[in-house]
């Protein structure tokens, strides 16, 4: 099975190759996140990807979503920024602070 690379990670493939070698070619996008584009007669047909950034790729296509990585762009260039080390702290003593309310009312 010998994929035609386009560039970094795009591979293209004949449909009538990729149906033959299907499990082997979705196990390269699962472990390797490359894509490949499937063709039939030499024309781009389809499209596989790894789940996780198709997942990502659906969720840009969310109005609200793209919307607010507008706005946090807008203040990050404002430099309404905060530190990433501050943000994480944070993050991780809210969830601290969840486990032991957890904890607390199993006991």
């Amino acid at each position: 099975m010998a994929a035609k690379p386009t560039s970094s990670m795009v591979e293209r493939l004949p449909l009538t190759e990729a149906r033959v070698h299907l499990g082997e070619v979705i196990k390269r996008v699962r472990l390797t996140k490359a894509r490949v584009i499937l063709e039939k007669d030499g024309i781009p047909v389809a499209g596989l990807m790894d789940i996780d950034e198709f997942e990502d790729y659906l969720e840009l296509q969310d109005r609200k979503v793209r919307e607010h990585i507008r706005k946090s762009y807008q203040e990050y260039r404002a430099g309404k920024g905060r530190p990433a080390e501050e943000l994480l702290a944070e993050l991780r003593a809210g969830r601290r602070a969840k486990a032991k309310s957890a904890r607390r009312q199993k006991a």
